[in-house]
Parts: C-alpha cells; structure tokens; sequence
C-alpha cells in the first residue's frame, strides 16, 4: 500500500511537471487559467493541449505495463513484452494495411484492426515457441517473437513503400509518441483500455497459479487454460489498443514488471495495479524529458523509452540467463 500511495504522489506530480514544461515554460497564473477553460492566450493554450497529452500518456503507458505483466506471467518468460514479442509489430503491420489497403478511417475499425493483428501474432509465436522438446521455452518464445516482430516492420515497410501519400504520417506514428493527442482520441482508446485491464485484473490470482507452473496449478485447481486464455486476451486488447493510438512503443511492458516486482513482490494481485501507476509515471516522464532536451525540438516519447529500456533488457539477459519465472 506505500508503495502503491507513493506511485500515485509520483504519477499526479509528473502530471503536474507535464503541464507546465515543454517547448515553452509555462506560469502556473496560466495553468490555473487553463484548468478553467481559458485558452485566449498563447501559454493558455499551450496547457490547453498539453493536458489531454498528458491523460494519454498516462493511459498508453498503464495499458503496456499491464500486458507486458500479463504476457510475462503467461509464458513465465522475463523478456515477455509487446514490442519483444512481436505483438506491437504485428498491430502497426494490421493497422498499416487496413488504412493503405482498405482505406480505413474510422478510429474504432483501425482499433479493432489492431487487436486483431496482435492476437494472430501472439498466437502464431506462442505455436512456433512450442513446437519441439521442452514445449515454449523462454529461449524459443524470444527468438520467435524477435524474428516475427522483425518481419513485420519489414511488411510495413513493403506496404507503405508505394503510398508516398500516406508515409510521412505514417513515419512519426511509426516512431510512438502521443503528440497530437485529443480528447476525442483518449475518448476512443480510454473505454477498449479499461476493458483490457479489468480482464488482467480478474485473473490476477490464476497468474499466481501459472508461476508455480502448469500441473502443480492444476492440481491447485486452477482452469490452467482458461485463466491463460483470459490473461493472454487482456495483454493483447491492451497492446492492440495502445499501439492503434500512440504508435508502437516499446521497452514499457518490459522495465516495470521488472521494477515492480523488487518493489512489491510477484503477487499479481498488487503487481498490476503497481504496474500500472509506475508505466503511466514512467511514460509522462519520457514524454515530458523528449520536449526539453531538445528544445525547440521535440523527440518522441518512442526513441527516449528505447533508449532508457535498452540498458534494462540487457541487464536482465545477463542476470536472468532467459529462465523462466
């Protein structure tokens, strides 16, 4: 519970810091303006558009933390995460074609094009992992993630290829970032998220039983296969959703579990709400570091979470020798 209530004062005071830092420093005589609704001028306005950035980063980072949570307890894998996996990458590739190819513009089928190419992408790296001896391993559900997750930004790549009308849009959303961002666009993605996460959050004691591993859980009574299905179902809505919105950022879903963990312990049952508070700080950070250090400039939230993540990733190759959880 400390842990959760210091998460929280962290998360409401990077709101705070996201509001009022950026390309242009702001008062806080303009935030308070801005809070109640005058944007007249020019500060005014500049709050005005960070807040609902601010809301989505919030929200997109929560949501891949919770599936990188998710898909880790699913496939006892510590390298588990949406962009390792593949899953992000098989979104972009549904969600690049639907629009190019089928000319979809509607933000409810790009979302639901999106969850689709997640869930065909989980299912095919979790098949491939498991063919052979020893079933899926961590070892084979990386590579496999790795390799399908390569191929599939090769295919963006092939699809976009001769729609220069459509690349440079499609370039800056390839990155990840949540600029731009608008209520009607958290409006879309907020309800998809919550559903997603309530899922994760109903099966949260059946992750429990899936670490002790498949036939002492079942011997625990736990429906071994429905609670993966369940848990798999929640990171891929989460992940497809994110992705439809913000772009494909990774490196999220994969430091937070990991830092939860030492901080909380592995119950999932207060790993996943922790989860979630610490991937909504750490994406409201990110965004807000990639406005300042580059001013007038800004680098998108995307680059500054693979260049903090990287480190991590390696880190836990090397402490984790890729064992299972």
């Amino acid at each position: 519970m400390a842990w959760l209530g210091a998460g929280v004062v962290v998360l409401l005071l990077l709101g705070l810091v996201s509001v009022a830092f950026g390309t242009r420093a702001v008062s806080l005589e303009d935030i308070v303006a801005a809070l109640g609704g005058d944007a007249q001028g020019t500060a005014q306005a500049a709050v005005a558009k960070r807040i609902p950035r601010t809301v989505l980063a919030m929200i997109i980072g929560a949501a891949l933390a919770l599936s990188g949570t998710a898909m880790q307890a699913v496939t006892r894998n510590p390298l588990a995460e949406p962009g390792i996996m593949g899953v992000s990458g098989g979104a972009s590739l549904a969600v690049v074609i639907g629009i190019a190819g089928f000319g979809l513009a509607n933000p409810y089928s790009t979302m639901g094009v999106a969850v689709l190419g997640s869930a065909a992408v989980a299912v095919f790296v979790y098949t491939v992992g498991s063919l052979g001896r020893g079933g899926a391993t961590p070892l084979k559900l990386t590579l496999a993630g790795a390799a399908t997750g390569a191929a599939c930004v090769s295919l963006v790549s092939a699809v976009l290829l001769p729609r220069v009308d459509i690349v440079r849009d499609f370039q800056f959303w390839q990155i990840g970032g949540v600029g731009g961002a608008s209520w009607d666009r958290i409006a879309t993605v907020a309800p998809v998220l919550l559903l997603g996460a309530l899922v994760c959050l109903i099966v949260a004691r059946g992750m429990n039983s899936l670490a002790l591993g498949d036939e002492l859980a079942t011997g625990l009574g736990e429906r071994v296969v429905r609670t993966r299905l369940l848990a798999g179902l929640g990171a891929v809505v989460l992940c497809g959703a994110a992705t439809a919105a913000a772009g494909p950022i990774g490196f999220v879903g994969l430091v937070v579990p990991h830092a939860c963990r030492l901080l909380v312990g592995p119950d999932h049952r207060w790993l996943l709400p922790a989860s979630a508070i610490a991937g909504a700080a750490l994406l409201t950070a990110a965004d807000v570091l990639g406005r300042i250090v580059a001013r007038p400039e800004e680098i998108d939230v995307g680059i500054i979470t693979a260049v903090l993540g990287a480190p991590v990733f390696i880190w836990i190759v090397r402490r984790q020798r890729v064992r299972a959880l």
